[in-house]
């Protein structure tokens, strides 16, 4: 009978769960590979946050299964008294009178739970403690893309790019829609690979996202408060769980978030959201910070504030690397340029320099507010 509701069961749980959980990594796939979360993480993560959908899911199979045991009981299901699951048993025993039995069997039930419980959280510790102590003491400056290409659909994106980013002020990649910025970032993220050249960090080919952190032109908000998406950020970072309620104040104090620590972080401004997505990516501690167009969209107040949490970065010795279409803002806070056009690099340089005397004809045009075409 067991064997046959889980036969019954089993397609209906798993076409719901199926289709919520590619919806959610659709969503969250390429923030969370950004956090450099593990296989284990990125499958809780989706639970958790499709857990009221998940829910629904096993209700649902949960019904079915209950209606075909009704029936199944009615014929004479449990042949002599028997059956294979311990729920059904402490409940069979109970209805037969044998409380003794049915309160020991309800004892190892509770018990098996708690060995589970309290195994999964020892190994999740003892992974915490060991992923900090394997924190290599090196550095991902500086990042050279050398003669970098990228192509997708037989559509080149980016053409031959070589750029070197040292440690200093922050980097601003200018340029109109779909000169390849995002790409460039993505590139330096690790998050895509070129198909011609390469990309070194500190002069390694390899190098884990471990001390860099990206914050997407349209941030994911994990399904929880303000506050729980900063202390998720923490727990991906290896920060141990005792700091984790503190860092998370501070870092909502820095990007000023203090009092909204407690509000969904969904029900955030767009401007407030922006702020969460930099505390998320500050709570790794990166040496370099990757922005992609981070005040797009929002209004001068909210530019202003995402503006002066990027200063605050700057000036604490993080390397910022950001896109942007607004040259004023360049003007604010770039010490280096670099404009691309049709996914070439047409001209890079010290801002001042290139701001008071572009070097090609493609710059003039541009900081003179032409289009490129």
């Amino acid at each position: 009978m067991v064997i046959a509701q889980m036969i019954l069961v089993a397609p209906i749980v798993a076409a719901l769960t199926r289709q919520t959980i590619e919806d959610l990594w659709t969503e969250h796939r390429d923030e969370l590979t950004a956090m450099g979360i593990g296989s284990a993480g990125l499958a809780a993560t989706l639970i958790f946050d499709a857990r009221f959908s998940l829910v629904t899911a096993l209700l649902a199979g949960f019904g079915r299964a209950a209606a075909e045991v009704g029936a199944v009981l009615i014929v004479g299901g449990n042949i002599d008294g028997f059956t294979r699951t311990m729920t059904t048993a402490i409940t069979l025993e109970t209805s037969k009178g044998d409380l003794p039995l049915a309160i020991g069997l309800g004892l190892v039930l509770i018990a098996l739970v708690a060995v589970v419980n309290a195994a999964a959280w020892g190994l999740r510790r003892a992974g915490e403690r060991f992923a900090g102590t394997m924190r290599a003491p090196v550095t991902d400056l500086p990042i050279v893309l050398e003669d970098v290409s990228v192509s997708a659909g037989g559509v080149t994106i980016l053409d031959r790019i070589s750029l070197a980013l040292v440690a200093g002020s922050p980097t601003v990649l200018i340029g109109p829609n779909g000169a390849g910025k995002t790409t460039v970032l993505r590139l330096i993220m690790g998050l895509i690979q070129p198909t011609h050249g390469r990309v070194t960090w500190g002069g390694r080919e390899q190098a884990a996202s471990t001390h860099r952190a990206f914050v997407f032109q349209r941030p994911t908000m994990l399904r929880r408060s303000a506050a729980g998406n900063i202390r998720y950020a923490l727990a991906a970072a290896s920060v141990p769980r005792a700091r984790r309620a503190t860092d998370a104040l501070e870092l909502s104090a820095l990007v000023g978030l203090t009092g909204l620590e407690r509000r969904p972080a969904r029900k955030l401004s767009g401007g407030e959201q922006q702020r969460l997505a930099l505390a998320r990516a500050l709570a790794k501690e990166p040496q370099i910070l990757l922005l992609d167009e981070p005040t797009a969209s929002l209004d001068p107040a909210a530019t202003k504030a995402i503006e002066d949490v990027i200063r605050k970065v700057a000036a604490s010795g993080i390397k910022v690397v950001m896109s942007t279409h607004d040259l004023g803002e360049a003007k604010r806070l770039a010490g280096e340029i670099v404009l691309l056009h049709r996914g070439r690099m047409i001209e890079s340089g010290p801002a001042d320099a290139f701001f008071s005397a572009p070097r090609t004809e493609e710059a003039r045009r541009f900081t003179a507010g032409e289009l490129l075409v």
